[in-house]
This record gives C-alpha cells, structure tokens and sequence, in this order.
C-alpha cells in the first residue's frame, strides 16, 4: 500500500510516518530527512539543496522526483511507501502517479491532518529548540507555509477527485492521531 501523509509543515507527518513504519513495515520516504542527508553530505548537490533550505524555500521538483525514484524499489520491498512532505503540488502528484504507474502499482490512500494554524508555530518553536534545524526558524516557517497554502493546497481537490482523500483531526495525542489514521487506511 502506498499512502501520502498530507499537511502544512509542523503537522505531524513525520512522527506518524515513523508509526506507521513501525506498526506496518513500510518504507518512510520523507522529502525532508532526505534533502536533509543530502545537505549534510556536502556534495554539490548537497550545497544547492542547503542554500534552499536554509533560506526556506521549497527544492525544485527535479531534484525532489529523483530522490523519490531511487527509493521506490526499496518501498515496494517492503510492501509500501509513506510519502511525507511529497508531492507538494499538483505537478509532482502527477509526476508520482507516472513514476507509480511505470512500475504497476498506484498512490491508495491520501490521509490528510487537520491542525491549527497557532499550533504549528507553537510546534515549530519547540522542535527548533529542542533539535536545532535550521529550516525550522520561525521566519522559515512562514515561508514554508505560505508555500503550503499556495502550492499544496490545490491537492485536495485533486485527491478529493480520485476518492482517495481522508482527512484526520491532528490536533490530539500522538496515539489518538495514529489511530485515526490506521482507521482511515483502513476503510475500502
């Protein structure tokens, strides 16, 4: 099964993405930690993807398609993917349905979070604080989540339309968020 976890930056998606690795085996594939691991590598690309990311702009989709695709083999292993932080737009869920469809499988469920926008900078804070990530800045975050607004957005209807979108309140306990998601995974 391949899923999507959907939400503006400071949602959640990685802390359940890693739930759900652990309660079902699948592959985690985090556009985040992997532009991260890119940036600390230090290579070429790495310095491109760290210019962007410490300014809190969005990298490019190029860049972003081809991380994904060299992972998908892994995913498939392991009987599904979790895809955090990606698409962000509607040309990259397209891009991912092509890139799915090539290898005869499909995007199943869309879980979106429904959280409050007060909180995400109370998240942001803390998270900086306690983990010291550039990108997550006050000030880079606002940036990251006009980006949001403007670019993820339009992917409700989007997903909304191939009746794969699910939406689960975020604002609850870390366990009471996961079990609304596995009962949204679960639903025919």
């Amino acid at each position: 099964m391949n899923i999507i976890l959907f939400g503006p930056p400071g949602c959640g998606k990685g802390t359940q993405s890693q739930a759900l690795v652990t309660e079902r085996g699948w592959v985690q594939l985090s556009t985040g930690d992997m532009l991260r691991a890119a940036k600390a590598a230090g290579t070429e690309l790495g310095r491109r993807v760290a210019a962007v990311m410490d300014a809190g702009n969005l990298v490019s989709d190029e860049i972003v398609i081809e991380l994904i695709e060299e992972r998908l083999p892994e995913a498939e292993a392991a009987g599904g993917a979790i895809f955090d932080g990606f698409p962000r737009t509607v040309a990259q869920a397209e891009a991912l349905d092509a890139a799915l469809a090539k290898r005869g499988t499909q995007v199943d469920r869309v879980v979106r979070l429904l959280v409050n926008e007060d909180e995400l900078v109370e998240r942001m804070e803390k998270r900086a604080a306690d983990q010291g990530r550039a990108d997550d800045n006050i000030d880079a975050f606002k940036v990251r989540l006009k980006a949001y607004k403007d670019q993820t957005a339009p992917l409700i209807p989007f997903y909304e339309g191939q009746g794969k979108l699910r939406e689960v309140p975020g604002m609850g306990s870390i366990d009471d968020v996961a079990a609304g998601i596995s009962a949204a995974l679960d639903i025919k």
